[in-house]
């Protein structure tokens, strides 16, 4: 039987999600609580992989074993009790045998937490710019990106994805508490792709870049030609959305 994990995670202490050779990895700590707890090796499937230092308020996983109704009640709280207090488990479900955690999301969406100025905690969760950013400008960037479905100029040099196409519904800035908070949702990201859009209308909302250049980088499909990428620490995955028809 195929069951999906909600969790989340502050990404601080960690080398991302996928496991790897000599460091630590939020897969690798989350797969070792399951094998003792279920007495039987486990392999979690995520929607994605976060890289190092990047937090999710809402990630899943999808892995296969045999559990009975009073196992699924307890295996939520037992998990808890394993698990370090920056890793929380929320629900387990039953899904059907096809389901595929990464493959059968309809939707991601990322936050990127940028504060004003300095500020003495939480560091570790937001982006410091001292600067004063043209909120209006970022906006009315963030808008063409929606015109638009080849990012190859925002994902990481010699990655072996096959694709560059990402359809983005929805970016946005807004005021927070802190400073600004940037929104975007599209059916997938590429690897450290909203770092480098961050960082992108960032040069524009320093006036380092017209908002009409951003038109030629995207279309020039060169990572060089966009701009910085923005620190792991300030950005979150906060929600994935899936058919309902997947839940049994």
């Amino acid at each position: 039987m195929r069951y999906f994990l909600e969790f989340s995670y502050a990404g601080t202490n960690y080398h991302g999600w996928q496991s790897q050779p000599n460091a630590i990895s939020v897969q690798e700590v989350m797969e070792n609580a399951l094998g003792i707890l279920l007495k039987s090796k486990i392999t979690l499937i995520a929607a994605g992989r976060t890289d190092t230092g990047v937090h999710a308020r809402q990630m899943y996983a999808h892995f296969d074993s045999s559990l009975n109704a009073e196992s699924q009640n307890q295996i939520v709280y037992k998990l808890n009790q394993f698990l370090p207090s920056d890793i929380v488990i929320h629900s387990i479900r039953q899904v059907k045998s096809d389901t595929h955690a990464r493959f059968d999301a309809l939707s991601r969406t990322y936050e990127y937490h940028i504060s004003k100025g300095k500020v003495a905690f939480e560091n570790n969760l937001h982006y410091q710019i001292n600067q004063n950013l043209d909120f209006k400008q970022m906006n009315d960037a963030a808008q063409i990106l929606l015109e638009y479905d080849d990012f190859e100029c925002f994902s990481k040099s010699k990655t072996d994805v096959k694709t560059f196409l990402c359809d983005i519904t929805y970016a946005k800035w807004t005021n927070s508490k802190k400073g600004y908070t940037f929104t975007i949702t599209a059916n997938r990201f590429l690897r450290n792709m909203v770092r480098a859009i961050v960082g992108t209308l960032i040069e524009i909302g320093l006036n380092k870049k017209k908002i009409e250049e951003l038109h030629q980088i995207i279309s020039f499909k060169k990572r060089s030609a966009a701009g910085y990428s923005v620190p792991a620490q300030g950005l979150f995955l906060t929600k994935i959305e899936y058919p309902n028809s997947i839940y049994l």
